[in-house]
């Protein structure tokens, strides 16, 4: 929903998880103001208050590291998928071009169908399972291909099939898997106890206090979808698809290339 808007408005992607907190900044503020109007500011400022927020602060920063180590690595996913495809594509067009068979064309035109494959299954239209299943079947190609090329030639096959397989595992466990959930929660906990806090603290005067809420439950609740934003790089299937998701643009390249493959030796 914010996105589609967001897209209307012409509106950069970045301002994307600034525009989701807001509706929660502006509840804030306006139960600041009624809090202040009818006198329910019985909390005082002090140390131990600012404590729990640094201390908050550290705990959010712990989680952003973790998550990041695993956005770096899904960054290069798609690229070395791409790679992999477009290794195996070469390989058949080298069988076709040296036999002119059958075989190999029947073969890119699987190896396409792999791939439209492998990008609906990235939008979690495709099962896993499935996915493997149609990776796997390649092994029937690689039996025909023995009698049409060299040995080294279906070795390189299947280590690229094989390092296809590894990263569609990697990708589905990390899409799947949630990095310290338990630290998630706390950390949720956390940041609702302080604005609860904060709503109910009296600080003078009036409009610094309203001043500081904003900003500190800005930072928090921006922080906490940010982490959230960096744990799923793969979220292409959300409703409201995430902000910091990797690019596939390498595989519906790579897409691409193969289908012109296909159209060229079509023609021959």
């Amino acid at each position: 929903m914010i996105k589609k808007l967001m897209k209307k408005l012409r509106i950069n992607s970045r301002w994307c998880l600034a525009l989701k907190t807001l509706p929660f900044i502006v509840v804030i503020v306006l139960v600041k103001f009624g809090a202040h109007y009818f006198g329910y500011e019985f909390l005082s400022l002090n140390s131990l208050f600012t404590a729990i927020i640094s201390a908050n602060i550290f705990l959010i920063g712990f989680l952003i590291s973790g998550t990041l180590v695993d956005y770096k690595e899904s960054e290069k996913l798609p690229g070395d998928l791409a790679a992999s495809l477009e290794t195996m594509s070469d390989e058949g067009l080298i069988i076709y071009k040296n036999k002119k068979s059958e075989d190999a064309k029947s073969y890119l035109k699987k190896l396409s169908e792999f791939n439209k494959m492998l990008i609906d299954w990235f939008y979690k239209k495709e099962k896993t399972e499935n996915l493997m299943h149609k990776l796997q079947s390649f092994n029937d190609d690689f039996l025909i291909f023995e009698s049409q090329t060299q040995a080294n030639f279906i070795v390189r096959l299947k280590q690229e099939q094989n390092a296809i397989r590894k990263m569609v595992n990697r990708i589905h466990t990390i899409r799947e898997t949630s990095f310290l959930g338990t630290g998630y929660a706390i950390a949720e906990i956390i940041t609702s106890v302080l604005v609860v806090g904060l709503v109910f603290i009296k600080m003078d005067p009036f409009y610094e206090s309203v001043f500081f809420i904003s900003f500190v439950s800005f930072i928090l609740i921006y922080m906490i979808y940010f982490i959230k934003d960096l744990d799923n790089p793969f979220g292409y299937s959300l409703e409201d698809n995430l902000v910091e998701e990797v690019s596939l643009k390498p595989i519906l390249d790579s897409q691409r290339r193969i289908e012109i493959y296909c159209q060229e030796i079509t023609k021959t």
